[in-house]
C-alpha cells in the first residue's frame, strides 16, 4: 500500500481528493505551514525513508544535500517553498517524468475547435499533455490522458480563475533556454520540467464586446492575462517551444513533430502569428477602453488598426505591382457594411481597381433611401438616378452617360429580382440601341434566387456582390488616408441634406421640386472626386457631352 507524508491538510486534500491525478507526485511545492501535520506514525516515516534508501533516490530529491532542509526538520528550519516527499509505489510520478525529459505539450484553449484530434496525436506521439480547467476535461472526454496545472504548480486555481497557470513551474519550464547550461540548472533545483508544445487561444473578448450591449464589469472581466503571457513567452522561446494559437495549424504542427524536422523558419513563422494574435487581440481592448473612457473624442494620441489578409490580388493599380486585400478588424467597423465585407456569388476574381470602384458605387448608393441606381467609373459616378421604380431608375442612371457606363460598375440599394436582373442583361446601348451594356461588377444588398440566377446569365466574368449596406459612422469611424510617413485621419463625410440649412441667393425662391433636386444632387456631389459639379433634373444627373462625366 503507498505510504504519504503531506506538508500541510490542504497538499493531503490535493494529492487524494476527486481532483488527483492517477499517478500522485512525489513532491509538493507548497510552503510549509509553522506547524506541519505529519499523517504518518512514527514506524511508517521510517519505513518511507528505508524505501528511499533502499532505492537510492533519497539522494536525487536533494533531502541529503546541505542546500536542502533535513526530510524532517521543523517548519522554522525549512526554506519558504521547499518541498515534502511523498512515496508511491505505482507508475512514476508528474514531477519524475518531467524530470526524466518526457516531451510536454501545455493546451489551453477557449476555442476548442479540432481539441480532440490535437490531443490524441500529441499523445500518439509520446507527449504527456499538460492542460486546464475546461480544455482538461473536454481532453479526458477525448481518452486523452491529462495532467492538471495544479498538479503542476501544486497551487489552486484561484480569484476566480484569474490565476491558473502564472507560475514558475509553468513559466520556469517554458521560457529556460535548453542551450543554456545554467537554465537547465535551475530547473533542476526547482524540481521544473520543460515544455515543447504550447497552444493557447484567448478569451473572446472581442466577440462578447460586439455581441450587444455588455457591462464595463463584463468586458474587463473577459480580458485574458494568463493566455498572452503564455504565448509571448513560448513565441520569445521558439527555437524551443512551438507554439500554436490557430486551431488551423493544429495539422500542419502535428506532421511537423511526427517528421522529428528542425525548421526555423517553421517555428518563426508561428511564434510571428503568435505575437500577431496578442497584439490584435491587445488592439480590440485599447480600443474598447478608450470609447468607454473618452466617448467625445473621435482622435485618440494613439491607436492600432488590426488588419487580416482575406485575399492576395493579380495586381495591384498596375500590372507590375503586387497587392493584397485586408479586412480591418476595428470594434467599429463591426456590421458597418462595406464592400470589405461582401459576398462574391460569381464572376472573376476581384482585382484592385474593382474594389475600389465598387466600393465607391456602394458608398454612393448606400446614400439614398428610395430605390436607387449608381453607375461608376474609374471611382467616379458618371451615372445616378432615383425611382419608385428600379428599372426605370438603372435606365436613366445608365443614360445619364452611356459612354463612361460601358465597362463600369452598377449599384443598387434594393433587392435585384428575376425582372431587374433581365433588364440588367438585356439592356442595350443608349449610344448604338444594338450592343448590350457590359459591367465589371453589379453589387447589392440581396439577390432573390431567381434573379442571381439570370444575372449569371449576362456573363462568366461579370461579378456579383452582395454587400450589407453601410452604416453611418458619426461619431464612431475614421476615416483613414495615407501619406508618406503618417495618416490623415477625419470623421467621415455623412452630412445629409436635412443637416444642411438652404438658403436662398436669387430672386426666384426654388419650388419643392427643385428644392428636391438639390438635395438630390447635395448627396450625389460628395462621392464626385477634385472639384465637383452635379446636375440634377427629376431625380437623375444629367449628361453634357462637353464635360468627361456627368459631374464637370
Amino acid at each position: 500500500m503507498p505510504l504519504y507524508l503531506f506538508s500541510s491538510p490542504a497538499a493531503a486534500k490535493l494529492a487524494t481528493g476527486p481532483h488527483a491525478s492517477l499517478h500522485r507526485r512525489r513532491q509538493f511545492l507548497f510552503r510549509v505551514p509553522h506547524r506541519p501535520v505529519l499523517s504518518l506514525s512514527p514506524s511508517a516515516i521510517f519505513e518511507l525513508l528505508s524505501f528511499y534508501l533502499l532505492i537510492g533516490e533519497l539522494s536525487e530529491l536533494g533531502f541529503l544535500q546541505s542546500r536542502r532542509a533535513p526530510l524532517l526538520t521543523s517548519a522554522a528550519e525549512r526554506p519558504a517553498g521547499r518541498t515534502m516527499a511523498t512515496a508511491d509505489t505505482g507508475a512514476s510520478t508528474v514531477t519524475d517524468s518531467r524530470l526524466r525529459g518526457v516531451k510536454q505539450a501545455l493546451i489551453s484553449l477557449s476555442d476548442k475547435t479540432d481539441l480532440a484530434n490535437l490531443g490524441n496525436g500529441l499523445q500518439r506521439l509520446g507527449f504527456s499533455i499538460i492542460s486546464t480547467g475546461g480544455t482538461a476535461s473536454s481532453l479526458e472526454a477525448s481518452g486523452v490522458n491529462v495532467t492538471k496545472v495544479e498538479e503542476i504548480t501544486q497551487f489552486p486555481e484561484m480569484l476566480d480563475g484569474r490565476v491558473k497557470t502564472l507560475h514558475p513551474s509553468i513559466h520556469g519550464g517554458i521560457l529556460a533556454r535548453r542551450d543554456q547550461e545554467h537554465h537547465l540548472k535551475a530547473l533542476k533545483e526547482h524540481g521544473i520540467g520543460t515544455f515543447d508544445v504550447v497552444v493557447v487561444n484567448l478569451y473572446p473578448f472581442y466577440d462578447k464586446v460586439t455581441s450587444g450591449a455588455i457591462s464595463f464589469e463584463d468586458g474587463i472581466e473577459n480580458i485574458d492575462i494568463g493566455g498572452p503571457t503564455l504565448i509571448r513567452a513560448a513565441a520569445k522561446n521558439h527555437k524551443d517551444v512551438l507554439v500554436v494559437v490557430d486551431h488551423k495549424d493544429y495539422p500542419a504542427l502535428l506532421e511537423y513533430l511526427e517528421g522529428k524536422q528542425d525548421d526555423p523558419d517553421f517555428r518563426r513563422t508561428l511564434a510571428w502569428k503568435a505575437f500577431q494574435h496578442v497584439a490584435s487581440y491587445d488592439s480590440a481592448i485599447s480600443e474598447w477602453l478608450w470609447k468607454q473612457s473618452n466617448k467625445a473624442d473621435s482622435f485618440p494620441p494613439s491607436f492600432t488598426v488590426p488588419l487580416t489578409m482575406k485575399s492576395t490580388l493579380r495586381y495591384g493599380e498596375n500590372p507590375h505591382q503586387k497587392a493584397a486585400f485586408y479586412g480591418d478588424r476595428s470594434l467599429s467597423l463591426v456590421n458597418a457594411g462595406g464592400i470589405a465585407t461582401a459576398i462574391q456569388h460569381h464572376g472573376k476574381e476581384m482585382s484592385y481597381n474593382n474594389y475600389l470602384d465598387a466600393d465607391a458605387a456602394w458608398n454612393c448608393v448606400s446614400e439614398f433611401e428610395s430605390p436607387t441606381c449608381v453607375v461608376v467609373k474609374h471611382t467616379n459616378p458618371c451615372g445616378v438616378a432615383s425611382r419608385h421604380d428600379i428599372l426605370e431608375a438603372y435606365r436613366l442612371a445608365v443614360r445619364a452617360d452611356p459612354v463612361s457606363a460601358f465597362g463600369g460598375i452598377v449599384a443598387f440599394n434594393t433587392t435585384v429580382d428575376e425582372d431587374l436582373a433581365r433588364e440588367i442583361r438585356e439592356f442595350r446601348r443608349p449610344t448604338d440601341g444594338e450592343t448590350r451594356m457590359f459591367y465589371e461588377i453589379v453589387v447589392a444588398p440581396g439577390y432573390t434566387a431567381e434573379g442571381l440566377e439570370v444575372l449569371k446569365g449576362k456573363s462568366k466574368t461579370l461579378r456579383i456582390l452582395e454587400a450589407k449596406r453601410r452604416r453611418s459612422g458619426k461619431g464612431t469611424l475614421l476615416s483613414l488616408r495615407q501619406v508618406g510617413g503618417g495618416w490623415l485621419a477625419q470623421e467621415p463625410d455623412d452630412v445629409t441634406p436635412e443637416d444642411v440649412a438652404f438658403t436662398n441667393v436669387s430672386e426666384r425662391a426654388p419650388d419643392a421640386r427643385e428644392l428636391s433636386d438639390a438635395k438630390f444632387a447635395c448627396l450625389c456631389v460628395k462621392h464626385v472626386k477634385s472639384n465637383a459639379i452635379v446636375i440634377a433634373k427629376l431625380g437623375t444627373t444629367r449628361w453634357r457631352r462637353r464635360a468627361s462625366a456627368a459631374w464637370r
